[in-house]
């Protein structure tokens, strides 16, 4: 089972976290510097996986790793997860996110948390995989991209009658 996800920047500052257990916001805390510090002292040619840190349940659980350019993605799994899995499993989530934003980088991951959110959840819902197919992933990512710019088109209309309508009111 998937404990948690991180993606933290080269400096160590978190990008997106998602945990699937429940840990406190200082735990939260300690987990990403405790995890930032354990990954990016690794050199680039080992592999990308080792034991978990004290903070996320030491042996039991391993750190499974990617280093794309200026960003680290972390998934913090349980011994039942194959860490080759997640490896593939790192690989569609940046795929995805790539294809969603056309060369994603790291402001995608700040500027739109929300979207970068709703990419996660439609692979990795409570733990669990639930989708590891790119083009359904991004064929839903669509439909709710288009589902919020139709929302936002049909918010406009409804200021613009509102507008009308006070201007209407004052003459």
């Amino acid at each position: 089972m998937i404990k948690a996800i991180l993606v933290f920047n080269n400096h160590g500052k978190p990008r997106l976290s998602k945990f699937y257990q429940h840990y406190s916001e200082d735990e939260q805390q300690q987990i990403i510097r405790e995890t930032f510090h354990l990954v990016s002292r690794r050199d680039d040619n080992v592999c990308s996986f080792l034991e978990g840190g004290t903070l996320i349940g030491g042996s039991d659980y391993r750190l499974v790793y990617r280093h794309y350019a200026t960003l680290y993605f972390v998934f913090c799994v349980d011994s039942s997860e194959s860490e080759l899995g997640i490896l593939d499993l790192i690989q569609v989530f940046v795929e995805t996110l790539d294809r969603c934003f056309e060369n994603v980088c790291e402001l995608d991951l700040i500027f739109h948390v929300d979207k970068v959110q709703h990419i996660l959840a439609e692979i990795v819902m409570g733990g669990m995989v639930l989708e590891t197919n790119m083009n359904e992933i991004v064929s839903r990512f669509l439909e709710q991209d288009k589902l919020e710019k139709s929302e936002g088109m049909d918010l406009s209309q409804e200021l613009s009658k509102i507008k009308a309508l006070i201007s209407d009111l004052t003459v």
